[in-house]
């Protein structure tokens, strides 16, 4: 049924066309010619047979054979002109007019040949029987045949009733005139043949004039003029005809050269649009193999090959994840566009304002202001022609593709516009892939390195006991020699080294198997000069005889928090591991440097900054070490030494990002080694976090937060990270202390977070206490979300979750949004109570 309308349409052009094909051929042309034709045939017949008579008439003609084919010719000519199809009325009688006209030129025609043949053979009896005459021998009869014959001479040119009467008298006197019997016979038939002369002579010249009158051309004329007339209507007609089919070509050529336009501009589009999706799957293809070291050059390729599609100077991707913003940024080189300062960040702002419909989508051809007051001054603020951004939000994540200076022309259909979804879509869902399997990568690392320690701290627990043993024998052995050698001598004070290196061994095998436990342990601020001075010493009667050591300080006090004995345990594997790798006299350097971080920094497999971190660098002068030994050298029980353990580096990196830092080595083999200890630190006088607090946009203001966890220990630690968060915690380990709690004063609370119960089940508590308060936002702390279903979490009202154990940055901004969401509610019951 959708192609009805294009087939009537059609079918209208069609009979049209054929309507003027028909009517500008003028069949009727033809038509006329033939009458024409005819009617010039019919003129010229009649003409020749006047002639023709005439001819005769004068003698010189004797065949009437032509006149029989021209008279013929003429009753053909009339045959046809009366046979001509399409006569009308006027025509039809004016053809009759004519014919009549012919058969009475044709009856005189017949009447003139029957009496020229009696005349022409009279006169030639009348020519010999005068000649006889002329020969006879009376006188009388000579001069009497003589004057008929002039008198008959004069008839024959003029045949006037006095030429006639006296051809008349002449005959008189001939037959009063007495002929010899010899002469008597032709003299007779003189007289017969005189008279018939005179009779056929003057009867004969009446039927020429007869002709002659019968032979105007008037009946043509009229018969001509009709087909004339309707031979310059018919060609009047065509004329118009014409100029129909002209206008109608007009019509139909601007008809084609407009679809023409338009078959154009949807050709143009598929091109485009083809390039786009070409462009499209390259980057696609591109991101498939896309890795986190590659994906920021990746994406801003992307970016830079969107743009070249749409013709605009800067093009940018930004998206946030919690706390977490990570721009993409592209601008044309050689045209001076840069960056305003804050943009492309306060585009994610800035672009709610417009209304991008259904699918997010923002296009402004043409930025101008119509007002002091208009948004679009933000937009030129930001050096902003022309305008194209995709905006999503997918949960708690806000994402936009945009493109500023874009010519007013690029996009003429919002079909292309459209495609730009495509692109957005294929852009985030790398960036968020890349970012995944970089997640998925760091806990399958941290995973294995759990497994690693905890086969570290499964073989530590198992020498603890034998190696305590030992320990305390050289404890108790060193105590009772001090008791047996008088104090301050040389004796003395090797004994006491042995006491105290022997002391830092039982700290030393609590710290290895707190650190297989991963345990957090008690940390406090740490002087790293005074650290590095306790070191130095250890190092003094450990190192070999051919390695030095020196100590390259910074003039700025360096201070870390942490536990000295697992400090301390760092600086001596790197310097006993750099020491057993010279064979060679040498020197072990190790420096102490602050660093102020702006911006996060990339230090081996983590990020650390920004903020301010401690740097404690380990460099020897030994034979270095390949790459291939250099992926592996923080696997526990690797080791390249016959007598090593592999545990030394592994517990080194262990210890370091337990507190937040990272560390990054450099080595070539021949080339020396260089290890880089990167740690969270603070100023001189101030301390610093155990760990990175949350973002102070998200702490609380005093809301009182209720906690339900069943184990009392975990319940007050709960309590102490809310505390610290700037919240008022209220906790209940029994389910129905918190049901009472929230039915005396539901309003008391602003959110209520419901922890892991293990081996129970945490939803049927959840359930339970927003059954008795409806209104208060949920939130579930759960150690995995897969097996969570959405249908019960609705049906229990949870709103958010967190993982569990719980993290401060990801609770703080979970509470914020509830807390936000809370209040939110509380006002829209007071305004509806208030009405």
């Amino acid at each position: 049924m959708k192609f009805a309308p294009a087939v009537i349409g059609v079918t209208c052009v069609l009979a049209l066309l054929t309507w003027l094909l028909l009517n500008g051929l003028n069949f009727n042309s033809v038509r006329y010619d033939r009458q024409l034709q005819a009617l010039g045939d019919f003129t010229r017949f009649e003409r020749a047979m006047t002639r023709e008579v005439l001819t005769a008439r004068a003698g010189l003609s004797r065949n009437y054979d032509k006149l029989v084919q021209m008279t013929d010719a003429y009753d053909d000519a009339l045959t046809r002109l009366r046979e001509t199809p399409g006569l009308n009325a006027e025509e039809t009688r004016a053809i009759d007019v004519l014919s009549a006209r012919a058969l009475r030129q044709e009856d005189l025609i017949e009447r003139f040949k029957s009496r020229n043949a009696l005349l022409q053979n009279s006169f030639a009896y009348f020519g010999l029987f005068s000649d006889k005459l002329a020969e006879s021998d009376q006188r009388a009869l000579v001069t009497a045949s003589s004057a008929l014959a002039a008198a008959m001479l004069r008839l024959t040119l003029d045949t006037s009733d006095v030429v006639a009467r006296q051809v008349q008298d002449r005959l008189e006197e001939l037959s009063l005139v007495q002929a010899p019997p010899q002469d008597t016979d032709s003299a007779r038939a003189l007289l017969m043949h005189g008279q018939m002369l005179h009779d056929l002579l003057p009867d004969i010249d009446t039927i020429l004039k007869a002709l002659v009158a019968e032979s105007n051309n008037r009946e043509q004329d009229a018969v001509l003029a009709l087909i004339t007339r309707r031979q310059l209507a018919s060609r009047a007609s065509a004329r118009r005809v014409r100029l129909l089919q002209f206008m109608t070509s007009l019509l139909l050529l601007c008809g084609v050269v407009y679809f023409g336009l338009l078959l154009h501009r949807r050709a143009v589009t598929l091109r485009r649009r083809a390039v786009f999706e070409h462009v499209m799957a390259g980057i696609s293809m591109r991101f498939i193999d896309s890795s986190r070291e590659r994906i920021t050059a990746d994406v801003e390729t992307a970016l830079q090959q969107l743009a070249g599609c749409i013709g605009a100077d800067r093009a940018y991707f930004v998206g946030v994840s919690g706390t977490t913003t990570s721009t993409y940024r592209w601008s044309r080189d050689g045209i001076g566009i840069a960056f305003e300062p804050g943009w492309p960040d306060r585009a994610l702002s800035l672009a709610p304002r417009f209304d991008g419909g259904e699918g997010g989508i923002v296009y402004i051809p043409k930025v101008k202001a119509a007002h002091p007051d208009d948004t679009m001054n933000l937009l030129e603020d930001a050096g902003v022609g022309g305008w194209l951004c995709v905006t999503a939000v997918r949960g708690h994540r806000d994402e936009i593709l945009g493109f500023d200076t874009v010519p007013p022309g690029a996009l003429e259909y919002w079909s292309e516009v459209s495609l730009f979804r495509m692109a957005f879509d294929a852009i985030g869902n790398a960036i968020r892939r890349v970012r995944l399997e970089g997640e998925k990568e760091r806990l399958q690392a941290s995973l294995q390195q759990a497994r690693r320690m905890e086969t570290l701290g499964t073989f530590a627990s198992g020498i603890a006991h034998n190696f305590n043993n030992i320990v305390g024998a050289i404890l108790g052995y060193a105590e009772i020699a001090e008791a047996r050698i008088r104090s301050g001598g040389r004796p003395a004070g090797s004994l006491a080294e042995i006491r105290r290196a022997g002391e830092r061994a039982r700290e030393l095998v609590e710290q290895i198997l707190g650190f297989g436990r991963r345990g957090e342990g008690r940390r406090e601020r740490v002087c790293v000069r005074t650290l590095i001075d306790e070191t130095r010493s250890l190092l003094a009667a450990s190192l070999p005889s051919h390695v030095q050591f020196e100590v390259n300080e910074s003039a700025e006090e360096a201070t870390v928090m942490g536990e000295p004995a697992q400090l301390q345990q760092v600086i001596l594997n790197l310097c006993n591991n750099a020491a057993q790798a010279m064979t060679e006299p040498g020197c072990i350097e190790l420096g102490i440097e602050v660093h102020d971080l702006q911006q996060p920094l990339s230090i081996g497999r983590n990020e650390v900054g920004p903020g301010r971190f401690t740097v404690i660098s380990v460099t020897d002068p030994g034979p270095g070490m390949d790459e291939a030994t250099l992926e592996r050298i923080f696997e526990p029980f690797f080791t390249t030494r016959p007598d090593g353990n592999g545990i030394g580096l592994a517990t080194v990196r262990e210890i370091v990002e337990q507190y937040g830092g990272a560390v990054a080595v450099q080595s070539e083999p021949d080339a020396g080694t260089r290890f880089d200890v990167w740690l969270p630190s603070g100023g001189p006088d101030e301390a610093v976090p155990v760990q990175h607090g949350p973002d102070l946009a998200f702490r609380g203001a005093g809301e009182t937060v209720l906690v339900l966890d069943t184990d009392r220990r975990r319940l007050l630690r709960h309590e102490e990270i809310l505390a610290a968060l700037g919240y008022e915690p209220v906790g209940f380990t029994r389910l129905a202390e918190a049901i009472a709690a929230c039915r005396v004063a539901q309003a008391r609370f602003d959110a209520a977070l419901v922890c892991h119960l293990p081996g129970g089940s945490s939803i049927e508590l959840a359930a339970a206490l927003h059954a008795a308060a409806p209104a208060l936002p949920m939130i579930l702390a759960s150690p995995s979300t897969r097996e969570l279903a959405v249908s019960s979490l609705e049906t229990s009202g949870i709103t958010e979750l967190v993982h569990h154990p719980l993290i401060s940055a990801e609770l703080a901004g979970v509470l914020a949004r509830s807390v936000a969401a809370s209040a939110a509610r509380r006002r829209v019951r007071r305004a509806a109570a208030a009405r």
